[in-house]
């Protein structure tokens, strides 16, 4: 799959009360979420937004309670991809479990800028940066991570699975 979007460039230790308010977890509609993403952030954040851009963070991204809410609100509002130094772990499965492409790289989360446009090749582990004419690669997420995320999340590849084991019994 490749992906193409803008950065958006984020800090150390973004935590999910960050990412969406705990005010808004009376929700778990993705659209309404989407609304309050980042907002204690950058109150701009959703409005500035493009679909498909790319979060680009510092180390720990994802920390504090462990919610599905906030990757929701993140993929909701638009956001394709997740680059980070380091995830909190219950974020990173979370991402993967709703189908967002999330990857850990230092040299990227070091080198690239906000307002950068990246190119993402989830497939291959390959991100060009176009603004600076660079290319990195990545270890690329094993095949069946890749799998999930493609089919938009952990529930609609459990759905595939028992559909395809139904077929092959």
């Amino acid at each position: 799959m490749i992906i193409k979007g803008k950065v958006w460039k984020f800090k150390d230790n973004i935590d999910t009360d960050v990412i969406i308010p705990a005010r808004y977890l009376n929700t778990s509609d993705p659209k309404e979420l989407a609304l309050h993403c980042m907002e204690d952030y950058d109150s701009e954040f959703v409005k500035k937004m493009n679909q498909g851009d790319i979060i680009i963070a510092g180390r720990n991204f994802g920390c504090g309670s462990s919610r599905e809410h906030a990757p929701i609100a993140l993929k909701a509002a638009g956001v394709s991809c997740i680059i980070a130094k380091s995830f909190a772990r219950i974020f990173f499965r979370n991402a993967i479990n709703i189908g967002l492409s999330i990857f850990e790289s230092e040299e990227i989360a070091e080198q690239c800028s906000g307002g950068d446009f990246l190119e993402v090749d989830t497939i291959k582990g390959i991100i060009k940066n176009i603004n600076k004419d660079r290319a990195y690669k990545l270890n690329p997420l094993p095949a069946f991570i890749q799998n999930i995320i493609s089919l938009g999340g952990l529930r609609k590849y459990v759905k595939e699975e028992v559909k395809r084991r139904e077929v092959d019994v």
